[in-house]
């Protein structure tokens, strides 16, 4: 991939050079150097897994009550819920039933 000197866009092979489409500006193309260009062409593709509960999110746990149900282990995350001079919001999530609750609920 070779992005323009000229305003930073993706360049465009166009027989024997370069062309920006977003500024016209054009260039040679260098065999040479587009065989040392990385592609992604040919490399494999990843599985992607479907992870839905907590657990296999790799949240970290903490000892707590649920107060639905009364278990003492829950997972926990930090999200910042307010504006950016106040303190992240530390959410809980029951190992048993899953129910959610922030911290300061109590």
């Amino acid at each position: 991939m070779k992005f323009c000197d000229e305003c930073g866009s993706m360049m465009h092979s166009d027989g024997e050079t370069w062309e920006c489409r977003s500024c016209g500006y054009t260039e040679a193309r260098d065999r040479d150097q587009e065989g040392k260009m990385t592609t992604t062409q040919g490399q494999e593709r990843s599985e992607i897994v479907d992870v839905s509960d907590a657990e296999d999110r790799g949240l970290p746990t903490t000892t707590v009550v649920c107060p639905n149900c009364g278990n003492d282990t829950a997972h926990w995350y930090m999200q910042q819920i307010r504006s950016a001079d106040e303190s992240e919001t530390r959410f809980l999530v029951c190992t048993e039933c899953e129910h959610k609750w922030r911290e300061d609920d109590h």
